[in-house]
C-alpha cells in the first residue's frame, strides 16, 4: 500500500480552517477519553501520562488531544519519521500497528511506548494516528533512576509491527508477558491505546467522508502555516540578540551545571546548550529528543501559546547539545528519570528571556514528583506502580501561582481513593504546605504535605526521583524562591533520588516544592496577604519574615 495525495487541492477559508481544525483535535480528545476509559494503571486513567495525535500523510503532527502531555509534541514527530524510516508507506497494510518504546528516538525514556497507526481509505494512506502511553513497568529495575546503564532499565523494543494486517504478533506479547512484573496491567494498557488508535481512525474516516477529503493534507497544510506564521511573527518581536542562562541542578549524589545559549535573529531562533554538565551513571540523563520537546514546548508557551499543539510551531526553531552532555544522552547512559534534570529545561529558557520579555515568563515552579513502588497488594498480589505528586506553579507578572499544580508538565495528581488499594498503602494525610510559595508581588504557588503509609503487610520498595531538594525555584523581578522538596521516611530525611524499603507500617512523607514568586514582595497589598493566610498558603510567622512586620499597613 502507497501514500497517495490527493490529485486536486481544495482551499479552506478561515471559517472552513477553524471547525475542521477544531473537529481534528476534537478526534484526538476522544482518542485520549477512549484510552483514559479502558486503561489499567492509574499514571494513565488519574495522571493522564499520555498523548494522542494525528499526523498528515508526510508524517507531521497537526493536531495532539488537550487532554495529554502537551511537550511530546517535540518527540512524537522525531519517532514518526524513524518508524517510516522503518517501515515505509508502501509497506504499511491496513491494520498495520507500529510499536516502539526506544528511547533515543521517543520520549526519553522506556517506560513510554509509543503506537502509530496508518489510516487508510479507498485502498491509500491518509493519515497517521499515534498514542503514546506510560507503561506501569517494562521490567528491569522498574521506574527509577537507580540504575548506571541503559540495559538495567527494562525491555527495550526495537520498532516492530504490534499487529501486522489485524494479527497481533503473540511472540512479542509474550516476551514483554515474561519481562514484567504486573503483565496484566501492561498488556491491558497496550491493548488500550490500540483501541484508541481504532477510535481515532473510525472518527477520522467520518471526519473525511463528512467534509469531502480526500486526505488530511489541505488541512494540514493550512494548519502548520498559520501557526509557523503566528510563532515567526511573535519571535520577531523579541529583539534580535544572543540570550544566554545556566542552572545547577542535584544529580545523584553531584551538582551539574545546565546551560543554554538562545541566538535569536528575526523570525528564527537557535538554542544551544553547550556547556552542561557530562550525563551521570544514574537514570537521570536526558536524550535529546526530550531536550528538544521541553526547549520547543517553552518556546511555544512564551511565542503562541494559545494555538493548538503542531508541526508549525516547531519550524523555526533549532535546538542543539553536545553528544555526551546530561542534555544529550546515548547509550549506555540511563534515562528512566529524565524528567529530573528535563524539568528544569524551562526555567532555564525562561530565565534567559526574563528581561526581554518579561510578561511572558513564568517563575520557577516546584515541579512534578515522582516515587514508584514496587511489592505486594494485601491479597498478596505483584504491585508496581508509581505515585505522583506535584509541587507549587510559579508565579507570572500579573497572576499568583497556583498551588499543587506541576509546571513543565499538566499530569493530573493521583486519587486516594484509588491508589490505596491499587499498592496497599493508604494516604494518611494530604495538605497544603503553608509558606512554601515564595514571596513577591504575585507569590508562587504552595506544593503539598502527603504522608503515605505501608498498610500492605509486605516490604515496599520505594525509587525516589525527586529534584529541587537542593535548589529551589528561582523568582523573576525581585520574587523569592520557593521551599525546596523533602522525602522522610518516619520522620528521618532520606535521599531524594534513591532507593528505600518501607516495612510495614512505615510511613513516607512527601514534602513538595514551591513556586517562586514574581516582582518584589514590597508591592504584594495587604489585601492578597490577608487572602494567603485565609486560604492556608501562608502561617502569620511566615507572612512576617516573607513581607515585613508591617504588611498591615499596607494600601490595598
Amino acid at each position: 500500500m502507497t501514500t497517495a495525495h490527493s490529485t486536486s487541492r481544495r482551499t479552506l477559508d478561515p471559517i472552513d480552517l477553524a471547525i475542521a481544525w477544531d473537529r481534528l483535535i476534537s478526534i484526538t480528545d476522544e482518542g485520549a477519553a477512549a484510552l483514559i476509559r479502558t486503561s489499567f494503571s492509574m499514571l494513565v486513567r488519574e495522571g493522564f501520562d499520555l498523548s494522542v495525535m494525528v499526523f498528515d500523510t508526510r508524517g507531521r503532527l497537526i493536531a495532539q488531544s488537550r487532554k495529554c502531555i502537551p511537550v511530546f509534541i517535540g518527540t512524537a514527530p522525531v519517532t514518526m519519521a524513524h518508524m517510516l524510516r522503518r517501515f515505509p508507506p508502501q509497506t504499511l497494510a491496513p491494520g498495520d500497528v507500529i510499536a516502539s518504546n526506544d528511547p533515543v528516538i521517543g520520549t526519553g525514556h522506556m517506560f513510554d511506548l509509543a503506537l502509530m497507526k496508518p489510516i487508510f481509505r479507498g485502498g491509500r494512506i491518509v493519515a497517521y494516528a499515534m498514542s503514546i502511553t506510560h507503561l506501569p513497568d517494562i521490567g528491569g529495575m522498574g521506574f527509577s533512576a537507580a540504575a548506571t546503564e541503559i540495559y538495567h532499565e527494562g525491555l527495550r523494543l526495537p520498532i516492530w509491527k504490534l499487529f501486522a494486517a489485524g494479527q497481533r504478533d503473540e511472540t512479542l506479547i509474550e516476551l514483554i508477558k515474561l519481562n514484567v512484573r504486573v503483565p496484566e496491567q501492561v498488556l491491558g494498557d497496550i491493548m488500550a491505546s490500540v483501541s484508541c488508535l481504532e477510535v481515532v481512525d473510525r472518527q477520522l474516516g467520518e471526519f473525511l467522508s463528512e467534509a469531502g477529503l480526500a486526505d488530511v493534507d489541505d488541512l494540514a497544510v493550512s494548519i502548520i502555516d498559520q501557526t509557523e506564521a503566528a510563532v515567526r511573527a511573535a519571535l520577531v518581536a523579541i529583539p534580535d540578540g544572543v540570550y544566554g542562562n545556566e542552572v545547577e541542578v542535584e544529580a545523584f549524589g553531584d551538582i551539574r551545571r545546565l546551560v543554554c545559549r538562545i541566538d535569536k535573529r528575526g523570525s528564527e531562533a537557535a538554542i544551544d546548550f553547550a556547556g552542561s554538565g557530562p550525563c551521570v551513571l544514574a537514570g537521570i540523563n536526558v536524550p535529546l529528543p526530550y531536550t528538544r520537546s521541553m526547549a520547543l514546548y517553552t518556546l511555544k508557551c512564551i511565542t503562541a501559546p494559545r494555538l493548538p499543539n503542531n508541526d508549525g510551531a516547531t519550524v523555526p526553531i533549532s535546538i542543539s547539545a553536545p553528544v555526551g552532555c546530561l542534555l544529550n544522552a546515548v547509550p549506555p547512559a540511563p534515562s528512566a528519570g529524565r524528567h529530573v534534570i528535563g524539568h528544569f529545561i524551562p526555567p532555564l529558557i525562561f530565565g534567559a528571556l526574563a528581561e526581554v520579555v518579561p510578561d511572558r515568563v513564568m517563575a520557577g515552579s516546584g515541579l512534578i514528583d515522582f516515587i514508584t513502588l514496587q511489592g505486594r497488594r494485601p491479597d498478596g498480589s505483584g504491585m508496581s506502580t508509581t505515585f505522583c505528586a506535584a509541587g507549587g506553579f510559579g508565579a507570572l507578572s500579573d497572576l499568583d501561582g497556583q498551588p499543587t499544580t506541576p509546571g513543565s508538565s499538566n499530569m493530573g495528581g493521583m486519587s486516594a481513593e484509588l491508589f490505596e488499594p491499587e499498592s496497599g498503602l493508604v494516604v494518611e494525610r494530604k495538605s497544603l504546605r503553608p509558606d512554601s510559595g515564595g514571596a513577591g508581588a504575585y507569590r508562587g504557588g504552595p506544593g503539598q504535605e502527603i504522608v503515605l503509609r505501608n498498610d500492605s503487610g509486605f516490604p515496599v520498595s520505594v525509587f525516589s526521583m525527586a529534584n529541587r531538594t537542593q535548589f529551589p525555584a528561582q523568582g523573576f523581578a525581585g520574587g523569592q524562591p520557593g521551599a525546596c522538596r523533602e522525602h522522610l521516611v518516619n520522620g528521618e530525611t532520606i535521599s531524594p533520588q534513591g532507593r528505600h524499603e518501607l516495612a510495614p507500617g512505615d510511613r513516607l512523607t512527601l514534602r513538595e516544592a514551591g513556586g517562586a514568586g514574581f516582582g518584589s514582595p514590597d508591592a504584594r497589598p495587604a489585601s492578597k496577604i490577608r487572602d494567603d493566610l485565609r486560604r492556608g498558603y501562608a502561617t502569620p510567622e511566615g507572612v512576617s519574615h516573607a513581607y515585613g512586620p508591617d504588611w498591615m499597613r499596607r494600601e490595598a
